[in-house]
């Protein structure tokens, strides 16, 4: 800051974009979502701009943008005007932020992004804005069409037909469930409830490895709102809550911007496009339980109480937020759905494959060399995106598995790599869709720990509320925890199995239903790594250290 208290020229620039008075034949869009920022993306943004303006460059842009999806390349600037993007933009760099600069004066650089295979493969729906706005300028997200499908929703099509496009579309919860969307907005809104309903955008996106909803919001909050004004119009409802995580606060920050500027342009609050339909949101923040993930739980930590899942029925549909209708869509299926309404449920539903139509929104990280963000047509298969779409594992390294689902995922093993990435395959192959993680895994992986691992967040992650969650997590952990230290029996092994499918069965909600997935996965495919532990007393990858068999056999801790 100037000793006036007024922002210095370099902060003057992080907050406003530069924008030529005239016709703009080039741009650089500065990808400003939290990975690239991490790596000092703001300061990139600066210097870009002073170089810009030194190089008198009085029709060039520069602009701040959210994810460009390349993440494991940060700092990324695009070039849209070329279709050029430049990887690793480093704030110190000259040569490459030179790089930058040549190129929108009209020079070669960069790579080219219609035939790089990481975009080349991708369908962008959900993505389709992200790294072309500035998700901080309402303006932006008008210009490419924003708010669009909410003004034709609520000026000539009745809820009636809103509800039909979504059902034809045949989207289905991103959330992991995959539940029909359409059947769900149907319900809430056959439900009459004289004293209001609710939506509900769920941003608690809490597996690891997992960044698909952060960053959407991120890079387009005003998509997210606009989907949740026509979810309101559609169902009755006219009050919305984003239930968000306060370890993001970038998206926090983001959507609370979005909200104003929306309200400020007329776009939500009262009288939509001069119509009778009003729809007001608010932010709630959660506080880091992975529970609060499950509805149930969401709605008790809205109302102020703890995050703990209850019984079903009732279901949210039915009585939810304060005991009234209440719809629940993730951050993805609600970014979808300006989309579907804007092109048509025809459309949409062309892209996909059998039951599972649609794009889906993927987090791919671990081993693999393009890690970042994706958006793919539901149907391919993992083989094409772990080595097309993600460029294989570093150095030519052998893979093992791929970990779909988060914390109530399974991993898929090398002889599954052609299977087809739908809700039906994963579900088959003893997995689930998830909300779109996607972790890699090279043969430095001991698939024994990797289970094990998230045992320990899910019994760390467990409400308490029902006993064999609370338990039988804590048990199952225990097991693992002897199996990777050469302590456990083949007894042992079976005592696993026997609790995993009663922790499957009996607990209250999907965090314990959905906890032996990552047990049952690695025992189906990789036994024979559990069983060098028991038997032969070691780790095949090296990863798991072995108690010495001496010494335990002393202590009793293992059977002679």
């Amino acid at each position: 800051m100037t000793e006036a208290g007024t922002p210095t020229p370099a902060r003057r620039r992080r907050q406003d974009p530069l924008i030529p008075a005239g016709p703009v034949r080039a741009s650089a869009h500065v990808c400003m979502a939290a990975g690239c920022l991490s790596m000092q993306a703001d300061t990139v943004f600066d210097s870009l701009c002073e170089r810009v303006t030194a190089r008198g460059l009085t029709d060039v842009a520069v602009k701040r943008v959210g994810c460009l999806g390349l993440c494991a390349a940060g700092p990324l600037v695009a070039v849209p005007e070329t279709g050029r993007l430049f990887d690793r933009v480093a704030a110190g760099d000259d040569a490459a932020l030179d790089g930058v600069v040549d190129g929108l004066a009209g020079g070669e650089g960069g790579r080219p992004i219609a035939t790089d295979p990481f975009f080349s493969h991708q369908v962008k729906v959900v993505l389709e804005h992200c790294g072309q706005i500035d998700p901080e300028r309402v303006e932006d997200y008008v210009a490419v069409g924003g708010y669009e499908s909410l003004t034709k929703a609520v000026t000539t099509m009745t809820p009636a037909e809103v509800l039909g496009e979504v059902t034809r579309s045949g989207i289905r919860g991103r959330g992991g469930a995959g539940y029909p969307t359409g059947l769900k907005w149907t319900t809430v809104a056959k439900t009459d409830s004289p004293h209001g309903k609710y939506v509900v955008c769920n941003g608690d996106e809490g597996d690891p490895g997992a960044f698909m909803d952060r960053s959407v919001l991120e890079s387009s909050p005003q998509q997210v709102l606009e989907g949740m004004a026509i979810a309101g119009y559609a169902v009755g409802a006219n009050h919305g809550y984003v239930y968000v995580r306060a370890e993001y606060p970038l998206a926090v920050k983001r959507l609370t911007t979005a909200i104003r500027q929306a309200e400020h342009a007329g776009l939500l609050g009262p009288r939509i496009a001069d119509t009778s339909f009003g729809f007001d949101v608010e932010i709630r923040i959660g506080a880091g339980a992975f529970v609060c993930g499950e509805e149930t739980a969401l709605i008790a930590s809205i109302e102020g109480g703890r995050g703990t899942p209850r019984p079903r029925p009732p279901y949210p549909a039915a009585s939810g937020l304060w005991g009234k209708p209440t719809l629940i869509n993730n951050v993805e299926t609600l970014a979808s759905i300006p989309t579907i309404i804007g092109r048509g449920a025809e459309w949409y539903s062309a892209i996909g494959s059998g039951k599972s139509l649609g794009t889906k929104v993927f987090a791919l990280a671990g081993s693999v060399v393009n890690t970042g963000l994706i958006e793919v047509p539901l149907g391919l298969t993992l083989r094409e995106i772990v080595f097309e779409i993600g460029g294989g594992l570093p150095g030519g390294g052998k893979f093992k598995a791929v970990q779909t689902g988060g914390p109530s995922g399974g991993c898929m093993p090398e002889s599954l790599l052609d299977m087809a990435v739908d809700y039906e395959s994963l579900a088959q192959a003893g997995s689930i869709m998830g909300s779109g993680g996607m972790i890699v895994m090279d043969d430095g992986t001991c698939m024994v720990d990797v289970a094990k691992f998230f045992m320990d967040f899910c019994r760390e992650e467990s409400c308490g509320k029902c006993i064999p969650c609370r338990v039988g997590t804590t048990q199952m952990y225990g097991l693992l925890d002897r199996i990777t230290r050469g302590l456990a029996s083949r007894d042992e092994l079976a005592e696993l199995e026997s609790l995993a499918g009663m922790v499957r069965d009996t607990s209250l909600c999907g965090l314990g239903q959905g906890s032996p997935n990552p047990v049952v996965s690695t025992l189906r495919y990789f036994r024979d790594e559990y069983m060098a532990h028991i038997d032969d007393h070691l780790c095949p990858a090296g990863v798991c250290k072995m108690e010495p068999r001496e010494a335990a056999l002393a202590a009793g801790e293992v059977a002679p």
